[in-house]
């Protein structure tokens, strides 16, 4: 039996989708199947696309990877038209089934409607229940199905129109992409916490979470979807209105530390190089005497590279990924289940035997999989372990659309730095500073009264209400949320 492995992966923060949508372009469901192929890290247990012909919707979803069912020419002859909407998928709580796969699609009384989301709604349980009293009947488990639903019972007037109305009595964290007919619409919270970026290809305009998707399908990049603007895609071009009130930006810092992909480049800068001067920084801060710099693959790559060149101790890929096992595993037996991380990692013993190690990763979250990997380098023989981290200690869980652990199962919420050292064995352990990552992200320090990003996950300081944290269990305690898009 196929199951979730109770040891892959499962000692990671999770970006829990990746959205895209095309508009004018003879193949738009090829080209969104190619995108979400290159949105993949953002979500690998759901993929939907939904297209328009100019006169009716197709609708496809699927469970698991992209690769796995829009590759065949079947199904993408079936999601005719030059007008398609995508979303890959990553499931926190709640059940993983196709009721929850994205792009929803709704019949409204304008016509079909489909909409794929990023982020995380914060009001969405207080909002169903309101609507669920007014008579909706809800089909997944989904916080994205509220707007549906507020859509449905808008006053009247264009698809856009009701969708603005809709996502004024949302609050949290969103980038959404919708269709309507032969409009597409993507839309950032005020605050541009997600991110959405506009792209073209010909004659076709693209709207997609990074532009790694936009290389993938030879598309030009044109801009950042602004924080608290919606752009509409029609057959007369390309609109820019600004539904909500301006306000100070938080873009989630997390992105560039570990959830976008590399070649990347956002709100105008590298991810790739992001992480390098993250990286940089953190041998500033955090020096000490070594023969190498490892990387713990693939994610912490970039930062131990500028770590490395900071430093000038050689970097070595001491630790070698295994690319073949994903999320899904054949649940091992009891006699093997001790392998643990060596079904995904393997140190290069070749390269770190009798050597004093810096091994760099992008954050520590239960910290099982690190006290893991501290464990595998020493049986290799390494005559010194350290550890360096490129985010500061994750405390605080994530109500903005990244999959985090309750906040007690996080191990910087319960152990001081040196508690954290002595449960994974390290020699030493250290993490870049707050100041340190913004330094790195080219400010003086990190400043209270001006923050340009979301650093909640690091701080608690939460940028968007809480609501239905507060209004279950109090400001102080955390409530189970529905399904995040």
């Amino acid at each position: 039996m196929l199951t979730t492995h109770p040891f892959v992966d499962d000692d990671k923060l999770r970006e829990e989708c990746g959205v895209f949508g095309i508009l004018r372009h003879t193949q738009a469901s090829a080209i969104t199947a190619l995108g979400l192929h290159a949105l993949q890290h953002r979500g690998q247990e759901a993929a939907g696309i939904v297209s328009f012909d100019g006169t009716n919707f197709h609708v496809e979803h699927t469970m698991g990877v992209v690769g796995d069912h829009f590759s065949k020419e079947s199904v993408i002859s079936r999601l005719k038209g030059d007008a398609a909407i995508g979303h890959v998928r990553y499931a926190t709580t709640g059940d993983v089934s196709m009721r929850n796969v994205q792009p929803l699609y709704a019949e409204l009384d304008f016509g079909g409607f489909a909409l794929a989301h990023n982020g995380n709604l914060t009001n969405a349980q207080v909002l169903r229940r309101q609507l669920v009293r007014r008579g909706c009947l809800f089909q997944s488990t989904t916080d994205t199905e509220v707007i549906v639903h507020l859509m449905a019972l808008a006053r009247g007037g264009s698809p856009v129109d009701r969708m603005i109305e809709a996502i004024r009595q949302v609050e949290g964290a969103f980038s959404l992409v919708a269709q309507a007919a032969d409009t597409v619409i993507g839309v950032r919270d005020a605050m541009g916490v997600r991110p959405l970026v506009l792209g073209k290809l010909g004659d076709a305009y693209i709207l997609t979470s990074e532009t790694c998707a936009l290389d993938i399908v030879g598309a030009d990049f044109v801009r950042d979807v602004e924080p608290g603007e919606m752009i509409v895609l029609d057959n007369t071009g390309v609109h820019s209105l600004r539904p909500f009130q301006p306000t100070n930006r938080r873009f989630c810092i997390f992105e560039y530390i570990y959830f976008a992909r590399p070649d990347s480049v956002m709100e105008g800068s590298s991810v790739y190089q992001a992480r390098q001067r993250i990286g940089r920084e953190l041998a500033r801060e955090a020096a000490v005497e070594a023969d190498l710099i490892v990387p713990v693959p693939d994610s912490g790559v970039p930062a131990a590279l500028g770590y490395a060149a900071e430093s000038g101790v050689p970097f070595e890929l001491g630790i070698i990924r295994n690319h073949y096992v994903g999320r899904t595993f054949i649940e091992p037996t009891d006699q093997i289940r001790h392998l643990g991380v060596k079904l995904k990692h393997n140190a290069n013993r070749a390269m770190i035997e009798g050597k004093r190690v810096v091994l760099v990763d992008d954050s520590i979250v239960r910290g099982t999989t690190s006290k893991k990997i501290v464990e595998m380098v020493r049986a290799a023989g390494a005559k010194e372990v350290h550890m360096r981290i490129s985010s500061p200690p994750t405390s605080h869980p994530c109500f903005y659309g990244i999959d985090t652990p309750e906040q007690s199962k996080l191990l910087a919420h319960r152990m001081s730095v040196e508690e954290m050292r002595q449960f994974i064995q390290a020699d030493s352990l250290a993490f870049i500073s707050l100041d340190g990552l913004y330094r790195a992200m080219g400010e003086a320090k990190r400043d209270p009264d001006a923050l340009s990003f979301c650093d909640a996950c690091f701080t608690g300081d939460y940028p968007i209400r809480l609501t239905d944290r507060d209004a279950e269990n109090g400001p102080d305690a955390p409530v189970r949320t529905a399904v995040r898009a």
